[in-house]
């Protein structure tokens, strides 16, 4: 070998080591931010589960020990029910890269279809609870259609259904309210969910979070243990790319939404059960609250990412703030502070996991 050639060998030796050496401080020096990125990435329900964590150990140490009373730690998980089965609807919207406006509306106007078919058409229960249900089942499929087939965007479409829901809702109801007499004479089983069950100490749990829970461990096997699961979060990281490998996107997109709305006809039964009544008035922000669950909960609002017991996290995270802020007398709108604060922090920290996983 020439001297040229060893000393170009030796010098491309050197340089390589030199290389090799700063690439090795490099990842040195970021070594724990991408650690701490990675396990996050990986781990999407832990950040949720660390606030509500903090939450939980700030508020029972403020309020006096009064936060883990068993009456007052029942009455979050009553709050937090219909919460959570919208979140969960809205979960599996919001990781296919879209959004639901509508699922508060769809949860009202399928309880109103409950209630005027058993109690002003005296139609029997065995009828009008299915109706109700389907009419939520109905509600997500034309939201399914109006993104697949038109291509619109879910946020205009779902914005425009949800007007348009709310307007059935007065015309069904003729803005009345049936009242629970009237519930507990014709139709008791419309308010079967909220019925309470008693436990030790004063607690209780109320049939409807039994429900809820079942909801969202079937929801929870289906996208981690199912085709479809997988079909949805594919479509949420890349629609083209899905389609490419062969996922039926618009087959798969329509049937999240109208399972979605089959989640809020459910949510409709319990709303009768919990405010005990068919009101077209009840949780105008049930919609809002959902949304926030779902993103406190660690769902990426770029889809691809997100998870049903992270959902449920921040449903009581929602909750545990509520009573937390009420028990130590603060103002309520420090609620809705703290909340919008999390909001934009949960937003934050999804788009940082981004941009370093890149």
């Amino acid at each position: 070998m020439s001297d040229d050639a060893t000393g170009s060998a030796t010098a491309e030796k050197g340089l390589t080591g030199a290389t090799a050496g700063f690439a090795s401080f490099e990842n040195e020096a970021a070594g724990p931010l991408r650690r701490v990125q990675h396990f996050f990435h990986q781990n999407p329900t832990a950040i949720p589960a660390i606030i509500l964590l903090v939450a939980v150990t700030v508020f029972a140490f403020v309020s006096g020990g009064r936060f883990f009373g068993t009456l007052n730690l029942s009455l979050i998980l009553a709050q937090v029910t219909l919460i959570a089965l919208l979140g969960t609807a809205q979960t599996l919207v919001i990781i296919t890269a879209g959004i639901d406006l509508s699922v508060g509306a769809i949860m009202v106007l399928s309880s109103i279809i409950m209630g005027k078919l058993a109690i002003d058409y005296q139609v029997p229960v065995a009828l009008a609870f299915p109706a109700g249900l389907l009419t939520g089942v109905a509600c997500g499929f034309v939201n399914g259609i109006l993104v697949t087939m038109f291509k619109l965007p879910p946020f205009i479409v779902t914005l425009g259904t949800w007007s348009i829901y709310g307007a059935m809702i007065t015309l069904v109801s003729n803005a009345a309210t049936i009242r629970s007499q009237a519930l507990d004479q014709f139709a008791p089983f419309l308010k079967a969910m909220g019925a309470r069950i008693p436990l030790s100490g004063g607690a209780f749990l109320m049939s409807g979070s039994i429900l809820m829970i079942g909801v969202a461990a079937v929801i929870w096997y289906m996208l981690s243990r199912t085709a479809f699961g997988r079909h949805v979060y594919a479509i949420g990281d890349d629609a083209n790319a899905a389609r490419l490998s062969g996922i039926q996107v618009n087959r798969t997109l329509i049937g999240v939404y109208t399972l979605a709305g089959l989640l809020c006809g459910v949510a409709g039964w319990v709303l009768i059960g919990r405010v005990g009544a068919v009101s077209p008035l009840g949780n105008q922000t049930a919609n809002l609250d959902a949304i926030t669950a779902v993103v406190i909960g660690g769902t990426s609002l770029f889809g691809g990412r997100g998870s049903i017991l992270g959902t449920l996290f921040g449903a009581l995270i929602v909750g545990v703030f509520d009573s937390g802020l009420s028990l130590t007398g603060v103002d309520p709108l420090w609620r809705q502070l703290t909340v919008g604060a999390l909001i934009i922090i949960a937003v934050a920290i999804d788009q940082w996991i981004r941009r370093i996983s890149a």
